[in-house]
């Protein structure tokens, strides 16, 4: 069935395309082709469209699939395709780049569209109730902002109208637990025009949230033996001439900064930083495995069609680390690495995953040996791990193949995360070497992980998963005491103490407002527990608890509060 809902999709992608055609006669075609749960269509219309339009297209799109159009595929020669398509731009443009002189279309109806195919063979095998058009955007066309802008019409489509209810009740779910909108009524981040698109800014709560993680990581990475480095944001244009980066990953680099008549650029990663630390000295085998880690900031440049809040951002903050090793230790450092690396997203509430092994690129740097070698060494560990996965063909880094963790939220949905790649290129650039055990100068091996991926992103997916409620040890305001009244105060400035002694992280909410304001302010707010004390509290010396989620759990002693407050944190 997956291959026949492709299809489907696809196929909707023309129907839609021919009713849009019917509606609105002058328009000029695009592309449309099946994507993900869905397709869409590029049109170049003249008037805009808004998405009260949406219904009107949809409706016509059923009356086209009542009509069992047949999909018929016909194979023309180039010139019999130019003049099909003369009054097209679009697909004039697409047709001077196709070397072949048989060319293949497709019929429905009255619409012919340029197009390989797959396709169904009449409407007759869509359900027309398990689509739906769903959004209106604008586009450039081929991708690239020196084209015009053109009509994106997206639509979903499922096997079943149960499956489309069920999709747009997640994406429903999905859109309340959007990061970008809790981010700031969480008072977590926000972006600023002036600052600049992709650049995020962190406010009081955001950055003691990216505290709590680091801190977590300083004293998880510590243990492991990590030593911490810190490297600057900017090198010399040598460095990455070096490294690889500026023949091969330069795209996602930016321009030379001119500083003392040398050119500098801002780092896209943390590598080559970490290997001149390396090389500031003679090493030995006993000194291996080395562990360098860093918390370090990087810049990758990124189209501004792609930003999206925290999870693409053009600078980012990465749990960076890189193990320098034998050839002899990469195995059991790998499935060292693994395993940390689920144990750490577990505490952070993520339980299911899918992995994935990424093979070399197309530019890759390093000989096909070692590449074979690399890759051959991570299906070795996965399979002695007994841990499933899948290949993602050319999904390598330039330097070297990869294991990539998605993590799956609560809705189901992967996000890439960890990333653990082999690179035997690094230590040849920079000619890394160690004495052996017979004396000799070795070349090691280098690993890159990292577990988080980067701050920004895994916030942006830690968010959702939780839809704003994060685990209390990760709240950066875990609880809000709320006096009833100014006599209270003292009493409540008592309890802030106690928990403050515990490291629990606390405000007393004393402002001029009603209490029913404060307790519905806290909830907005999403804060793990609100106390309330008045005089019977004082009285008793207990405080009235309300637990997010649950609301009123009603009077309980203070010191079995703070303990039940401490064991869960």
């Amino acid at each position: 069935m997956k291959q026949n809902i492709e299809a489907i999709r696809h196929s909707l992608s023309h129907i839609m395309a021919y009713a849009v055609q019917e509606l609105y006669p002058e328009t000029k075609f695009g592309i449309g082709p099946a994507i993900e749960n869905g397709f869409y269509y590029d049109f170049d219309l003249k008037n805009n469209l808004t998405p009260q339009d949406l219904p009107r297209i949809e409706k016509k799109m059923r009356e086209l699939i009542r009509e069992d159009l047949k999909f018929e595929k016909k194979i023309v020669s180039k010139t019999e395709a130019k003049k099909l398509f003369k009054d097209q731009p679009y697909k004039l443009e697409l047709l001077d780049e196709l070397k072949d002189d048989e060319i293949t279309i497709y019929e429905s109806g009255k619409f012919t569209d340029l197009c390989a195919g797959p396709h169904i063979k009449t409407t007759k095998e869509i359900p027309s109730d398990a689509f739906k058009l769903t959004k209106i955007a604008g586009a450039y066309w081929r991708g690239s902002e020196k084209n015009k802008m053109l009509t994106r019409i997206y639509g979903i489509a499922f096997p079943t109208k149960k499956e489309l209810e069920d999709f747009i009740l997640k994406e429903k779910e999905a859109e309340k637990r959007d990061h970008r909108l809790l981010g700031q009524r969480l008072e977590l981040f926000m972006f600023d025009e002036e600052v600049g698109a992709g650049l995020p800014l962190w406010l009081p709560k955001g950055t003691i949230l990216r505290k709590i993680i680091g801190d977590y990581l300083y004293k998880e990475l510590t243990f492991q033996g990590y030593q911490w480095l810190t490297t600057p944001h900017i090198a010399k244009i040598n460095l990455w001439q070096t490294s690889g980066h500026w023949n091969l990953y330069r795209e996602n680099m930016y321009s030379p900064i001119k500083i003392d008549e040398e050119e500098y650029i801002l780092k896209p990663m943390n590598c080559p930083f970490h290997v001149k630390v390396y090389n500031s000295k003679i090493r030995s085998y006993k000194d291996l495995p080395l562990y360098l880690a860093e918390l370090g900031t990087v810049y990758r440049y990124e189209k501004s069609g792609v930003l999206h809040g925290l999870t693409r951002v053009r600078g980012f903050t990465q749990d960076d680390a890189h193990l320098i090793c034998t050839p002899k230790q990469l195995s059991e450092e790998l499935v060292k690495l693994l395993k940390s690396g689920v144990k750490i997203l577990n505490k952070f509430g993520f339980k299911d995953f899918d992995i994935y092994l990424s093979t070399r690129p197309e530019k890759y740097a390093g000989t096909l040996a070692n590449w074979e070698k690399a890759t051959n060494i991570l299906k070795y560990v996965l399979k002695s791990l007994k841990l499933k996965y899948e290949i993602d063909p050319a999904g390598g880094v330039f330097y070297g193949p990869k294991i990539d963790i998605k993590v799956k939220d609560s809705l189901g949905r992967p996000w890439q995360c960890t990333t653990i790649q082999v690179d035997f290129n690094l230590p040849e650039r920079f000619q890394m070497t160690y004495v052996s055990e017979k004396g000799k100068k070795e070349t090691p091996i280098m690993i890159h992980r990292a577990l988080l991926g980067s701050l920004e992103r895994f916030i942006g997916v830690l968010i959702e998963h939780h839809a704003g409620n994060l685990p209390l040890w990760l709240s950066p305001v875990q609880i809000w005491v709320i006096p009833l009244g100014d006599r209270h105060e003292k009493y409540a400035k008592k309890i802030a103490k106690d928990l403050e002694v515990l490291d629990l992280r606390c405000q007393i909410k004393n402002e001029n407002e009603t209490v029913s304001k404060k307790i519905r302010e806290g909830e907005i707010q999403k804060i793990p527990y609100i106390l309330v004390v008045g005089d019977e509290e004082m009285k008793k010396k207990t405080v009235r608890v309300r637990e997010r989620g649950k609301g009123d759990l009603g009077m309980m002693n203070l010191n079995k509060f703070l303990k039940t407050a401490k064991i869960e944190k």
